[in-house]
């Protein structure tokens, strides 16, 4: 487990603790804003189109992502019959979360980048691993809401794409049972050992790491 890890380097905790809540801040104000912005007011109504972590961040979320590495913040309500394109609306609002991680992870990427070819400071400098971080914690964060299982962002995106009746059984199933399978993965995945999202995830990081590295 990440707090494992970290328990014996208070400050590196603490670095990746305020990256935790940076990101999943600037993951949910991004769900918000893609609403407004086609024409939905119910998270602007709800408080929600703000950068205010305390408006976005769920203790529950920030909790597994600070010990398990992955995690989620407070869902933003929106209503996609505000929307001129209910499908497509409420695809590109669950993939604006997503989106603002790549982006942000990409940006602090490039910056990491230019840190190591100008060696403006050493790997171990507390600023170096601040920014690591934010890469890292965005790239997790990003592919772990994009996998297609309720309530996740990916989940939105393909009952989107699958909106016909014809699936009407298989979104339903998924939207009762989606929660416990996610449940259920996390803690075969955390408390039995195997592992399975965060081999995935590495070899995610694995390849970022090879273009800034």
């Amino acid at each position: 487990m990440i707090l494992n890890s970290l328990i014996d380097q208070p400050l590196l905790l603490l670095a990746w603790a305020l990256a935790v809540v940076f990101v999943l801040t600037i993951h949910e104000f991004s769900h918000a804003l893609a609403s407004t912005l086609l024409g939905d007011q119910t998270a602007r109504l709800s408080g929600r189109l703000t950068l205010n972590p305390m408006s976005h961040v769920s203790l529950l979320g920030f909790v597994m992502l600070l010990i398990v590495g992955f995690g989620w913040g407070k869902p933003v309500p929106f209503n996609p019959y505000n929307m001129k394109n209910q499908r497509v609306g409420t695809a590109i609002v669950a993939f604006a979360g997503p989106l603002s991680n790549l982006i942000m992870a990409t940006i602090f990427g490039v910056l990491l980048k230019v840190l190591i070819v100008y060696q403006l400071v050493p790997p171990e400098n507390l600023l170096f691993q601040f920014i690591n971080l934010l890469v890292v914690i965005n790239v997790i964060l990003a592919v772990f809401n994009l996998i297609p299982i309720p309530p996740l962002d990916g989940s939105k995106i393909l009952f989107s794409i699958f909106a016909d009746l014809k699936y009407a059984h298989y979104r339903e199933f998924l939207e009762q049972r989606g929660p416990y399978l996610l449940l259920g993965l996390i803690i075969l995945d955390n408390f039995f050992g195997l592992n399975i999202l965060g081999r995935f995830f590495m070899v995610i990081i694995n390849v970022v790491y090879s273009l800034i590295f």
